[in-house]
């Protein structure tokens, strides 16, 4: 490969190395669908077998979500102080050591710690792998195949449902322990896949390290480009992780807490707990376990319409729909709490299908609006306070529909959604047609 034109790495046409780091980076958000999820599945059997309390049964289905609260901002302080490279591979060996150990447990305490140690591993890979691959990828894709990595969750969710469905039918009474160690097998396929990854050359400019970097762009690109044609400012700027809470990346960090947290209380609330709003909502039995299902297939179809649109309508501008039409469905979801069957799958298939938008860009906005110096601990940082998000909508549904009822359960989920688009209309910039560099820039 040759540069003739003296392009620059962001206008570089996508190679085999890009899309094979696009599959091997799609660990993370597998892995964190597939272990939260086969939780859910053999629950009730290992409640029985290890004779759990109420609290000890909420813990061990919360643990994962607490340990990836303290992953995702420690593991991106680590990223960004070690690099890429070393982390990119030795969480995915942690993912299964902690994995396979479920096995073996015999107590409660034993199993909250283990999958308190997976949470923090899994909130670890989130900002590693999407910094890493952010960094490599061209400006033209770089949006769509980071969004296109949130959907690995829902696979994830999936495999983990079947597989564990699978393991409880032919393995007998101890199919949990079976079950819970099977997200080994991912974890060690990935960790393969991932062996041999370069390190990220903009990290190593940030560091100094130019000779180095020099040598990674030529293994990636070919012998015809060098570090010269990478956009990346040279290892002078004072960033720390500490601009995160202060100044103009404050703001950003800010912003992107606040979009992120309103998109997925409501997304989280409604997709662990459709069964029970659908039969609030007069769909039971067969009826609301299959309109469940075809929920879950709709936020995967909106997750593919937001990677189309991406760069068609900009990041701003599908942000901005995406929490308009969606909340218009959740207010007409109160509005019509006692509607047909029929209007009220509708609603939220569309629910479903315009919050695409937003799931999609919480992998895009951490990548592109902070600097190589501090990426890593910012998409952290988003990760960690995303699963505040989650815990919250999935601990006050239950209790929400209990106390005020469907209607105003969805009006204030609307009233999430209006909060995010008026943040987004304030502060959400415009990053399509800039490069890592300029996008990143204040």
């Amino acid at each position: 490969m040759t540069n003739k034109l003296n392009i620059s790495l962001e206008d570089a046409p996508l190679n085999s190395f890009h899309k094979k780091l696009a599959i091997y980076s799609s660990g993370a958000p597998f892995l964190d669908g597939y272990i939260l999820s086969i939780i859910g599945v053999v629950l009730m059997q290992l409640s029985q077998a290890l004779q759990l309390t109420e609290l000890q049964e909420g813990l061990v289905a919360a643990a994962s979500l607490i340990g990836m609260f303290f992953g995702g901002f420690v593991g991106g302080l680590f990223t960004d102080k070690l690099g890429r490279k070393t982390l990119y591979v030795l969480v995915l060996v942690m993912l299964a050591v902690f994995s396979l150990g479920q096995f073996w447990v015999t107590s409660a305490w034993a199993l909250i710690t283990l999958r308190l140690l997976l949470g923090i591993a899994i909130g670890a890979d989130h900002p590693l792998a999407t910094s890493l691959l952010a960094e490599f990828l061209p400006k033209k894709q770089r949006g769509s195949i980071l969004a296109s990595l949130v959907m690995m969750w829902f696979v994830g969710a999936a495999v983990a449902y079947v597989a564990g469905e699978l393991i409880l039918r032919s393995m007998g009474p101890e199919a949990w322990r079976w079950a819970l160690a099977s997200a080994v097998v991912p974890a060690v396929l990935f960790l393969i896949m991932r062996a041999g990854t370069p390190e990220s050359a903009r990290w190593l400019v940030s560091k100094g390290r130019t000779q180095e970097a020099d040598k990674v762009i030529k293994k990636v690109y070919g012998t015809g480009f060098s570090i010269t044609d990478l956009p990346e400012p040279a290892a002078q700027r004072q960033v720390t992780a500490w601009s995160l809470f202060h100044s103009s990346y404050g703001k950003r960090i800010f912003f992107v807490s606040i979009f992120w947290t309103c998109s997925i209380i409501p997304q989280f609330a409604i997709y662990a707990f459709a069964p029970k709003i659908l039969a609030a909502m007069g769909l039971t039995g067969e009826l609301a376990s299959w309109g469940a299902v075809a929920i879950t297939v709709i936020f995967v179809l909106g997750c593919l319409l937001g990677v189309r649109l991406i760069n068609p309508l900009g990041r701003r501008n599908m942000l901005m729909h995406s929490f308009l039409w969606s909340g218009l469905a959740l207010l007409l979801l109160g509005v019509f709490k006692d509607g047909a069957a029929l209007l009220t799958l509708v609603l939220f298939g569309s629910y479903a299908l315009f919050i695409g938008g937003a799931q999609v860009l919480q992998y895009v906005y951490p990548n592109e609006l902070f600097p190589t110096e501090i990426r890593g601990s910012a998409v952290g940082l988003a990760t960690s306070l995303s699963r505040i998000g989650a815990a919250v909508g999935t601990y006050l549904v239950p209790i929400s529909l209990s106390s005020i009822g469907i209607a105003n359960t969805m009006f204030a989920a609307f009233g999430i959604s209006m909060v995010g688009l008026f943040f987004t209309w304030l502060m959400a910039p415009e990053t399509r047609s800039l490069d890592l560099a300029k996008a990143s820039a204040v």
